[in-house]
């Protein structure tokens, strides 16, 4: 199936169990992969047979600065439900949620999450 690639789009949120993280906040990474038929969209060179990847991205800055949630898992399945509902020509999504600055004591580069979901059919 044919997809719109968003990678490494980088806001910075308030998402945590603990209080510190809930209270300083820190940055996330955000991958955004869009599947959804694209054929007539390059046939025409229209946007209109696409999806405005300009408005997806909006859309998850706006939830990674004004939502507060505290699992990754939560976040990413926001972000998910809320795409679909605003774009209904995306049939699936993969998304990851990395999380550079997790307080948690060690080397690494991040710890993250990422889910594949399917729009629902009766949608």
């Amino acid at each position: 199936m044919d997809k719109i690639i968003m990678k490494n789009m980088v806001f910075y949120g308030y998402h945590g169990v603990l209080e510190e993280e809930k209270k300083l906040g820190q940055k996330f990474f955000i991958d955004a992969i869009l599947f959804l038929p694209l054929k007539k969209a390059g046939e025409t060179d229209n946007l209109n047979f696409s999806v405005n990847y300009g408005a997806v991205y909006e859309m998850i800055k706006d939830i990674v600065i004004n939502q507060r949630l505290n699992l990754l898992e939560g976040l990413a399945e926001f972000i998910c439900q809320e795409v679909f509902s605003s774009f209904p020509a995306i049939e699936k999504i993969v998304l990851k949620v990395k999380k550079p600055e997790a307080p948690v004591e060690g080397i690494f580069d991040y710890f993250g999450v990422e889910i594949e979901r399917y729009k629902e059919k009766n949608e």
